[in-house]
């Protein structure tokens, strides 16, 4: 007899065994075993929203096995993941074997190594019954959404529509971003950039206008900035103040899970689809030369920004060693979490702070190199000394005008040793020469500068995460899966890296406004979130939280359903400048159960459609024929001759307009900025490095 470890993924297995040695047997049950059915609601709302569990279709064998050997073991450990829905799944399990949840049968891995293992199979506990009615309520909560309005959009819009709790709010909130720009109206004004020199030196530097005779400078039109720029002709530049100074700069905190999908996708260009995909192989084990199988990274799905003693002294001890001790800080640093954050774990950090990126890179793929080495150096760079800086500023007068100057240089770079700031952070240093009050100063040129307001951006997937994370209306847990689902869904659509609004989206919402907004109301959707967290802490019952919510939205699902009785809202088609080569008529572009077409707008008399394509600059070098930018079924840009199948040229590499020297064929780039330009016509093998 032996003891039973039932954990969520496979690649779990190999570590926890090893770890434990003999008398463990482990089995993984591969996610979720039993959810709600497929087919029909399974909830009883009139009987307390009691739910109906099934067994996931081909998940039999998985349960099957895990009942066969959970009767010939002593005990059973479920030591799914450390959240919610890993809480759940235990209990489903005790469900199916029918054990008692007053056993301590819990056991948590906040890492994947042998500490971890050993950490937790020494702190068994019962299975957190509030933590499992916070899954069921959001579980149910999504179900009755999607189940009751799913179909009505169907009915008022287009068959095959989905609506989601969080997911709406969330293309609600993409959609009133690009109305803002829609609507934005630019505000004019200017500024005088002055380029000065002092007399040692021969380099310019920048000053602009702050004040004009003591009051801030405000220049709303061209006639305002010359007119400065006419009192300002053959006037006397001098040094009025210097005042030079120190800051200090603190590192980052280490990643919470919003902000390593934020910066994963600011320096990475990862997705949060491919950051958390990456993250989970990270967590659950790899084998490394030298180790063995063992998670690199701590659990990744988190808000908190605690620290373990264990992983500070470590920090410390390696930055002692390889960087010097005056790049440890002053005291140890401590993140604070905001409040109301499920603290149960730590902030995602490396599990082994001595297995630096580079010792680990010949074992790991390039994804999981590139966003170790991002958390790694983040965690460490978080537990190292300030960088201090060297301040000059520096006010320079001229005819009642006051313009202001200002530099700085690196005095100790402390964490900007390891860990350099994202483009979105980073400062320019600049150093001034050297000033004294009274120099004077030489006018390099003297400009007028038009600036117009700018709209607000579109969301990216970063700023997006972040907002969900300031509003309050997700969790680590869903940030990756809503930003998937929208975009599947075609309510979303990429354009470069930011998300804009499709028309299905727009008409979808506006819906939703008019007739649920609470479904969209992103401070609605917020109190949602918090109620689930307060079932979790035990503070309310989950039962009372969905009978408020089905309250208001039954009777708004009701009220939708009489205003709308018997009208639909069409989608608008977008206008394109192509003509149908058989009818003549203008073609529009509508979006379709897989995506976007080109329809004939002669229909029904004409039913000519066709596929959106993307020419590029690129000739095939097999046939000379065009060549178009295609995707894969999930998504990925790739390239192809246009007489594909007929002609079978296809590449990951992006065509240019650059003509190979040797045979005047299309060159093709490979790699990023320091890639390559290759010539793809048989016997050329031409090649141009771009580094």
């Amino acid at each position: 007899m032996s003891d039973l470890i039932i954990v969520e993924s496979p690649s779990k297995i190999h570590t926890v065994k090893r770890t434990l040695g003999k008398g463990y047997n482990v089995v993984a049950c591969v996610g979720h075993v039993r959810d709600l059915p497929k087919s029909k609601l399974g909830v009883d709302i009139e009987h307390g929203f009691e739910p109906t569990y099934v067994d996931i279709k081909g998940k039999e064998n998985i349960i099957k096995d895990i009942k066969k050997l959970a009767k010939s073991s002593d005990h059973v450990y479920f030591a799914t993941d450390p959240d919610r829905e890993g809480e759940a799944i235990s209990w489903h399990l005790a469900t199916i074997l029918g054990l008692d949840l007053n056993d301590k049968n819990r056991i948590t891995f906040n890492e994947i190594t042998k500490t971890g293992v050993e950490a937790g199979i020494a702190a068994p506990r019962c299975i957190d019954m509030n933590t499992v009615n916070a899954q069921q309520a959001r579980r149910i909560l999504d179900r009755i959404v999607g189940y009751k309005l799913s179909p009505f959009l169907w009915k008022k819009v287009r068959r095959g529509l989905s609506a989601g709790r969080v997911q709406s709010v969330a293309v609600r909130m993409i959609v009133d971003r690009e109305e803002e720009i829609k609507s934005f109206v630019p505000v004019e004004s200017w500024s005088i950039d002055a380029k000065l020199l002092a007399s040692a030196s021969k380099k310019a530097f920048l000053a602009k206008l702050a004040t004009v005779d003591d009051k801030k400078a405000e220049l709303k039109t061209k006639a305002d900035a010359d007119a400065i720029l006419q009192r300002l002709d053959g006037a006397d530049f001098v040094v009025s103040s210097v005042r030079n100074g120190q800051r200090s700069k603190a590192p980052a905190a280490p990643f919470s899970t919003s902000t390593l999908l934020q910066d994963a996708s600011q320096r990475l260009n990862f997705n949060s689809r491919r950051t958390m995909s990456i993250a989970q192989e990270l967590y659950e084990g790899i084998d490394i030369e030298g180790i063995g199988a063992v998670g690199l990274i701590t659990y990744m799905r988190t808000d908190s920004l605690r620290i373990s003693d264990e992983a500070k002294n470590a920090a410390s001890e390696f930055i002692s060693k390889t960087y010097g001790e005056e790049y440890l800080p002053a005291k140890p640093r401590v993140y604070k979490s905001k409040d109301n954050i499920q603290d149960a774990h730590e902030a995602i950090r490396p599990t082994m702070i001595d297995l630096t990126p580079e010792k680990a890179k010949a074992s790991l793929t390039t994804d999981q190199f590139k966003l170790y080495r991002l958390i790694w150096s983040r965690f460490l760079a978080s537990q190292m000394a300030d960088c201090v800086l060297n301040t000059t500023n520096a006010a320079i007068a001229a005819e009642g005008c006051v313009f202001k100057a200002s530099g700085f240089s690196v005095k100790f770079d402390g964490f900007t040793a390891l860990y350099e700031e994202s483009k979105e952070d980073s400062e320019q240093s600049s150093i001034l020469p050297s000033l004294a009050k009274g120099d004077a100063l030489k006018v390099a040129s003297l400009d007028g500068v038009q600036h117009f307001t700018q709209p607000p951006a579109r969301y990216t997937e970063a700023t997006l995460i972040k907002a969900f994370k300031e509003y309050g209306i997700a969790r680590p847990s869903t940030y990756a899966a809503t930003i998937t689902t929208i975009l599947q869904r075609s309510y979303v659509e990429r354009d470069a890296r930011q998300l804009k609004p499709t028309s299905l989206g727009e008409v979808t919402t506006q819906l939703m406004k008019e007739h649920f907004k609470d479904i969209v109301d992103v401070k609605f959707t917020a109190e949602m979130e918090t109620s689930l967290d307060k079932i979790e802490l035990g503070q309310v019952e989950w039962r009372d939280t969905m009978d408020s919510f089905y309250k208001g939205f039954d009777k708004a699902l009701k009220d939708a359903e009489q205003n709308l009785e018997g009208k639909r809202v069409k989608i608008p088609d977008e206008a394109t400048d192509q003509v149908c080569e058989i009818c003549g008529k203008p073609m529009v572009i509508k979006l379709g159960k897989y995506g976007k077409f080109l329809a004939c707008t002669g229909f029904p008399e004409c039913t000519n459609t066709k596929k959106i394509v993307t020419e590029t600059p690129g000739k095939c070098p097999y046939c000379g024929k065009k060549v178009l930018q295609k995707k894969t079924q999930k998504g990925k840009k790739y390239f192809g001759c246009e007489d594909n199948p007929t002609c079978g040229f296809m590449t990951w590499d992006t065509p240019t307009a650059e003509i190979c020297p040797n045979c005047s064929s299309t060159l093709f780039k490979k790699g990023g900025a320091k890639g390559k330009l290759i010539c793809y016509k048989k016997d050329c093998g031409y090649e141009k490095d771009l580094g």
